[in-house]
């Protein structure tokens, strides 16, 4: 008889023990009755039925998962290889239990397919200069299907994409190129302002002739103070100009005076 009442004791103490479930924080516990959907419990102590109700654990705390290296052919037909890590977490037990098997599996796999669809749609450059974008694109296409496993993609970020030998060589060729070319384009629009300042230099000194003057003075007192051997004096065209007309006006004038001398004297003879 004490041996039955052992065992009846034992066997309530285990029926109790295993009816008592402690929960974390971070943890719920999607209560099945008979097979069908009952409750989302915790956290703290819960009491679960035996034999009548079953519990699934449920972690809500975030996951960090490491989307493998996926082959990817660019919209430019070039082969990279990239690989991604996701950020996602459970916000609802219950779907995330009953709506799919396996939700990280699930989560996985569409990460690796979203991830060949969405940079497949791009070229190289994009791949490596608009990282920002393309993360947005996939988190975007990847929380809207993961919302019915009650799934929540936090984010997405893109570690490497692993690009041919042959082609970081003419990725390389292509930067130089261009770094070459902003360079023209720079020196060029340097000339052009340089230009357009001396040719508004040139208009405001045309309208004074005293300015000129000025100007040529202080451009003589600057070649004095270097220790030349030779000196070269410029000259404006304007001087030289009216030293011409100048040198016109009075050759002229002594034709005129030695013509009126010569007509004299052979009127008087």
């Amino acid at each position: 008889m004490e041996t039955i009442l052992l065992i009846v004791g034992a066997a309530l103490v285990a029926l109790v023990a295993s009816a008592i479930r402690v929960l974390r924080e971070y943890e719920r516990g999607v209560i099945f009755q008979l097979g069908r959907f009952w409750s989302v419990k915790g956290p703290g102590l819960i009491l679960v039925i035996p034999l009548i109700q079953q519990m699934v654990r449920v972690d809500l705390r975030t996951v960090v998962m490491d989307v493998p290296s996926q082959d990817v052919i660019s919209k430019d037909n070039v082969s990279v290889g990239v690989n991604a890590v996701i950020y996602f977490r459970v916000v609802d037990p219950q779907r995330s239990v009953i709506n799919v098997e396996d939700f990280f599996a699930a989560t996985s796999q569409l990460a690796q397919t979203t991830l060949r669809s969405v940079l497949g749609k791009h070229d190289l450059d994009e791949m490596l200069q608009e990282r920002d974008r393309l993360n947005q694109d996939i988190q975007e296409i990847l929380d809207e299907h993961t919302d019915a496993w009650g799934v929540k993609v936090a984010n997405v970020e893109i570690k490497h994409v692993d690009v041919d030998e042959s082609m970081i060589r003419a990725i390389a060729q292509q930067a130089e190129a261009e770094r070459s070319r902003r360079a023209k384009i720079i020196h060029a629009e340097g000339e052009m302002q340089a230009a357009q300042k001396l040719q508004d230099a040139a208009n405001i000194l045309s309208q004074n002739s005293q300015a000129i003057q000025l100007r040529y003075l202080q451009t003589l007192q600057s070649i004095g103070q270097d220790q030349n051997s030779t000196v070269v004096f410029p000259v404006p065209l304007d001087m030289l100009n009216t030293l011409g007309d100048f040198l016109k006006k009075s050759t002229e004038k002594a034709a005129e005076g030695t013509s009126g001398g010569s007509g004299g004297a052979g009127t008087s003879s």
